[in-house]
């Protein structure tokens, strides 16, 4: 016996709702025959939802019992809530495992092997790039966060503005190895400041942030990322330094 379920969705030629779209994929591959009921316009949709006495559409209806709009039918479902809820280190993760991925790639297409010390380098240059546009989306963000915690942009604010262009443009510098005797020292300079904020806030003054390394507004919470992110910087710059003094070799 077929299972039966009813939605009704709002469908417009101006707006066509991406939770109905969602909760009508999340019938189907449950194995649910649909009625899909379409509330054509605005009027129609406030008066849906004061006929039912609900929020919000869609609204979904199993063997003619309400379940509700589309989180509650993921709970139906026994799904968990879609989305991060509260502290997540996600975000960083997601961006750590493209950029090792792009690193292997490079480097392949690079040097036509694998070299550890060069996607070593590949990934951490990579990585500074990406963090960079994840500030750069929303500065005004970025800083609001940042100025919480680095000791530098808490006295001078227009250093956590500047801060993402060093770290973006140094990436993109020691990728191609230009300029090393202008990026490496200047990401040396802010990823120390950084490490040494993070660890005073962290684990001195022991605040509950969230870090802007991955934009403002993020769920990351501050602590052993935030420190990693500004420890490779540092041994990058470190590095590059010292293959420009010819002290080490690829």
């Amino acid at each position: 016996m077929s299972k039966k379920a009813t939605i009704h969705r709002l469908v417009t030629p101006d707006h066509l709702c991406p939770w109905g779209i969602k909760a009508m994929d999340l019938l189907r591959r449950n194995g649910f025959e649909i009625d899909d009921k379409h509330v054509e316009s605005s009027d129609d949709n406030k008066a849906f939802k004061e006929k039912h006495g609900v929020d919000e559409t869609p609204q979904v209806w199993i063997d003619g019992e309400r379940v509700g709009g589309y989180d509650e039918l993921r709970a139906h479902l026994g799904k968990k809530p879609e989305g991060a809820e509260g502290e997540t280190y996600r975000p960083i993760i997601a961006i750590f495992a493209m950029t090792i991925l792009m690193a292997l790639a490079t480097c392949w297409t690079e040097l036509g092997t694998l070299n550890v010390i060069r996607v070593i380098e590949l990934f951490i240059a990579i990585s500074m790039c990406v963090l960079a546009i994840m500030k750069l989306r929303d500065l005004s963000s970025f800083t609001s966060g940042f100025v919480q915690y680095d000791m530098v942009a808490r006295r001078y604010v227009p250093y956590g503005y500047f801060y993402p262009f060093v770290e973006g443009g140094a990436g993109v510098l020691m990728i191609a190895g230009l300029l090393t005797w202008v990026a490496a020292p200047l990401a040396l300079i802010v990823s120390t400041i950084g490490a040494i904020s993070v660890f005073k806030a962290v684990y001195i003054e022991k605040r509950d942030l969230n870090c802007a390394c991955v934009g403002g507004g993020s769920s990351v919470p501050l602590g052993f990322i935030s420190l990693t992110e500004n420890l490779m910087m540092m041994a990058m710059s470190v590095w590059m330094i010292a293959k420009e003094l010819g002290l080490v070799s690829l």
